[in-house]
């Protein structure tokens, strides 16, 4: 089951929830509107509670009265520090958890949401559901506005959040600007600022929603800053060549083939699936009609945006999960932060260049 929504088996329906188009695995339930949150959870049947509860175990004592020591006797163990996080609703057991750990309620990770931006006002919820048994959750909406560059390349901005009840991860809310003409979700790194906050379910309440609103300055502090990178970055020209050595470095799988990228050795010295990425990246970058745009065809941006195209939609993954955290958050979010860099510097001095650490 490659999707992993998950499906309640009382309602008969899939937990998640999508506005107007219909997600890439074609479950759950379709609504024509943008939803308020309280009707967004419901929705996506995210409308359950966990519960942190004891955990404990049996001894055993074989009785030495008997010859045959057949007569046990047994007794309950508890497990100290120990708690399972059980869905209240199919009382299914979600994770392990530590004595620290803080459950944080479906409708309190929505409700996150909204402090970010006052209530509610502005922020549109275009998908939510929950994974597996229901262990981890996501949310995404759209905020207001766009990023734009020239006259025809809209980027939308749009927060993303997810959250477990398995004891794995923290809490993690991220800005993901993403260009509405090929739904390219562009990863943009500004300085020492990462696009992402990370809480721990162990801090309060009033530390979330502080935190809260630093996500919300992330995302206007990265919105004005990207709108002039990337206008900037679609008046300035780069060759075919000079994008193929942009991509053989972004893409480059370690730092020893690095290395070789930057001192020029023979092409026939790297492995077969490293040149395959790499052509496909380029014929991404040179023939996808998405690149044939005048803020793409031959720019710096469009440099870029192959990198980022290339994860989004070409690249193949295990599974849609697998896809997800790869962009927002691993390898293939790495591969369009490096990019991203390699372009800042060839803004600054028409060349790529790496400093390896």
């Amino acid at each position: 089951m490659a999707h992993q929504i998950n499906f309640n088996e009382k309602t008969g329906k899939h937990s998640f929830m999508s506005v107007k188009e219909k997600a890439w695995h074609n479950l759950g339930q379709i609504i024509d509107h943008y939803p308020t949150s309280s009707e967004a959870i419901k929705y996506a049947g995210l409308d359950y509670t966990v519960e942190k509860r004891n955990l404990f175990t049996f001894g055993d004592d074989t009785s030495p009265e008997t010859e045959d020591n057949d007569v046990v006797m047994e007794w309950r163990v508890d497990v100290p520090n120990y708690y399972a996080t059980v869905r209240t609703d199919s009382e299914q057991i979600l994770g392990v958890v530590g004595n620290d750990y803080e459950v944080v309620q479906n409708r309190d990770a929505f409700s996150f949401f909204d402090a970010i931006v006052g209530g509610g006002d502005g922020i549109l919820y275009e998908t939510c559901g929950a994974l597996g048994n229901g262990e981890r959750i996501f949310i995404t909406a759209k905020l207001p506005g766009y990023i734009k560059v020239g006259n025809d390349d809209l980027i939308e901005k749009y927060l993303f959040l997810t959250t477990s009840h398995d004891g794995y991860g923290s809490i993690t809310a991220a800005f993901t600007p993403t260009r509405i003409v090929c739904n390219n979700t562009l990863h943009a790194a500004l300085g020492n600022m990462s696009n992402c906050v990370k809480i721990r379910h162990t801090q309060s309440v009033q530390e979330r929603l502080k935190q809260a609103h630093q996500v919300m300055g992330i995302s206007n502090t990265m919105s004005d800053q990207l709108n002039g990178i990337f206008n900037r970055w679609a008046l300035i020209h780069i060759t075919d060549k000079e994008v193929l050595k942009l991509v053989q470095k972004a893409m480059a799988p370690s730092k020893e083939v690095l290395q070789k990228v930057i001192d020029g050795e023979n092409m026939d010295e790297f492995s077969s699936q490293f040149l395959n990425t790499v052509e496909k990246v380029c014929e991404f970058a040179f023939s996808h009609p998405t690149q044939q745009t005048d803020t793409t065809r031959g720019t710096l941006f469009g440099a870029y945006n192959a990198i980022s195209g290339y994860m989004q939609n070409v690249k193949s993954y295990k599974s849609e999960e697998a896809k997800l955290k790869s962009i927002l958050f691993g390898n293939g979010f790495n591969k369009t932060q490096t990019a991203f860099h390699l372009c800042q510097q060839f803004e600054r001095t028409g060349e790529t260049q790496l400093i390896l650490n």
